[in-house]
């Protein structure tokens, strides 16, 4: 065992413990663990992280659901609109370049984030989730998740709370149960053109499991304005961070695996 697999495995806690006390920051923080630690190639490490982060944000979702953290009509309103929104926004990708859309979605994030931060918390005990309100709001968060192609907890969560009036607990729990059906439906696709390391997966999976636990004992102690306010926070973090990368223009690790391909394609016709 490599010593990057040693460290991307310990990072596994982490990226359950996000999962469980926020809803999000799993596929973020998954993909470049895998890339960038682990040195697995980008294509495969994509569908390595759907598996992951789908069957870390179900346990979750189940979990949540047992403690009473959950909006049954939120996530089925938001998971059904979403899942076409999605497709339709995933067309919308190729019109920008990888630059820009990194650029919308740090946006995007800080938008969101700073929201969360300044929201006042007393909008969360109406606990309502509206049926043409949360319908719409969910095809639109679809849109933007297929058309960014990253972090679907990063825009369930706040979109659950801050329009429609979901308490943040009750967010986290929809929001893993949204996020293990779009890993579901991006999971068949991805598997009919990559091979899965599913050993390393499934140790993955398994120390997700456990740092998922200890996130959910975050949310049983934390106070829901705090982890709110938490969220909001780590979003903008993460926002100025990939911001900056935007900026820079620093290639990300999809974008090298296309040029490669890019590259080997246009050397075989000369073979």
């Amino acid at each position: 065992m490599t010593t990057g697999t040693i460290i991307s495995l310990t990072l596994a806690l982490l990226i359950g413990l996000t999962l469980g006390a926020l809803g999000g920051g799993g596929s973020i923080l998954t993909l470049p663990v895998f890339v960038y630690v682990a040195g697995i190639p980008a294509q495969q490490a994509v569908a390595m992280s759907m598996v992951v982060v789908g069957t870390t944000s179900l346990l979750g979702a189940g979990l949540h659901w047992r403690q009473g953290n959950f909006h049954l009509k939120a996530t089925l309103l938001f998971a059904g609109t979403g899942v076409i929104g999605a497709y339709a926004g995933s067309y919308l990708t190729s019109l920008v370049s990888q630059r820009v859309l990194l650029g919308i979605f740090a946006a995007l994030m800080l938008v969101t984030g700073i929201a969360m931060i300044r929201r006042d918390t007393e909008r969360d005990q109406s606990g309502r989730c509206r049926l043409w309100p949360c319908l719409l709001i969910g095809a639109g968060v679809g849109v933007l998740t297929g058309f960014l192609g990253v972090g679907g907890g990063f825009l369930i969560v706040p979109a659950l709370v801050l329009l429609a009036g979901i308490s943040t607990k009750n967010a986290v729990g929809a929001s893993l149960a949204i996020i293990a059906v779009n890993s579901v439906g991006g999971l068949v696709g991805q598997l009919q053109q990559v091979s899965l390391d599913w050993g390393l997966t499934l140790a993955f999976v398994g120390l997700s499991a456990v740092g998922m636990f200890a996130g959910l004992w975050v949310v049983q102690k934390v106070p829901s304005e705090t982890l709110t306010k938490a969220f909001g926070w780590f979003v903008v973090i993460l926002a100025v961070v990939i911001g900056g990368l935007a900026a820079a223009g620093v290639r990300t690790a999809t974008q090298a695996a296309r040029s490669h391909e890019a590259f080997a394609r246009h050397s075989n016709t000369y073979l």
